[in-house]
């Protein structure tokens, strides 16, 4: 299958400090990758540097052509929705509000009742909660706002930042599973990053281990569940 994202010698720089070191990987049109790595291994920055959030050499082409140098707005519009570690939620704004801020970047009139009700088919509990203030929401609601808000974009890709991040287990497998749902029914090729390998092992077709800001490891999950190194590491058996 073709890569619908694909990165090649990407470095990425904070003032003069170098992040990421070259790194190389794709995502496959319609598939779901995973990156994982200790804190401080360059997992965010990797999306960062997909965005052009920050600066960057090397290059990333996306569906064919290159990205890498452009305005951040410019990659969203392409079709690249980046869901951020933290949820990124506007928390005086009502759940709806967020929503709406979501679709900003598409072009052409839209139908925003149906794409409301779209997301809301995914999480039933933010339908429930449409007027209230984002703020007010669960930890566990706002990472649902900040995927659903992602998916008013209507992506080709979706970089999903640490959604486990500070959750019950319970409840992160349920929004795994909305987003595998959504990769099925949608073809919304995802970029994942997580710190608990077992579920994004799981969830992901293909893995890529990075420790500070350099491939390591990659391979197919199936794969990567069987090797020593990383079971023992990052699985803890």
């Amino acid at each position: 299958m073709a890569a619908l994202l694909e990165a090649r010698a990407l470095e990425a720089h904070y003032g003069s400090t170098k992040v990421l070191h070259g790194l190389d990987f794709a995502v496959e049109s319609g598939g779901i990758t995973t990156i994982l790595g200790a804190n401080g291994a360059g997992k965010t920055t990797t999306l960062r540097a997909v965005c052009g959030m920050v600066r960057t050499a090397g290059s990333v082409l996306f569906d064919g052509h290159r990205i890498d140098g452009k305005a951040t707005e410019d990659v969203v519009r392409l079709g690249i929705a980046h869901a951020p570690e933290g949820r990124g939620t506007f928390v005086q704004l009502t759940v709806e509000e967020n929503l709406r801020l979501g679709a900003y970047a598409r072009r052409g009139r839209l139908d925003l009742r149906g794409e409301f009700e779209r997301v809301y088919a995914y999480f039933p509990a933010l339908g429930e909660r449409r007027t209230q203030v984002a703020g007010t929401l669960s930890g566990g609601e706002q990472q649902m706002l900040a995927v659903a808000r992602a998916l008013m974009l209507r992506p080709r890709l979706l970089l999903l930042d640490e959604p486990s991040l500070g959750l019950a287990p319970l409840i992160v497998r349920e929004i795994l599973r909305i987003v595998r749902l959504i990769n099925r029914e949608e073809k919304v090729s995802v970029l994942l990053v997580e710190q608990n390998a077992a579920l994004a092992l799981d969830l992901a077709d293909h893995v890529y281990l990075l420790e500070t800001g350099r491939v390591v490891l990659s391979g197919p999950s199936e794969t990567m569940k069987r090797d020593d190194a990383v079971r023992r590491a990052y699985l803890g058996y």
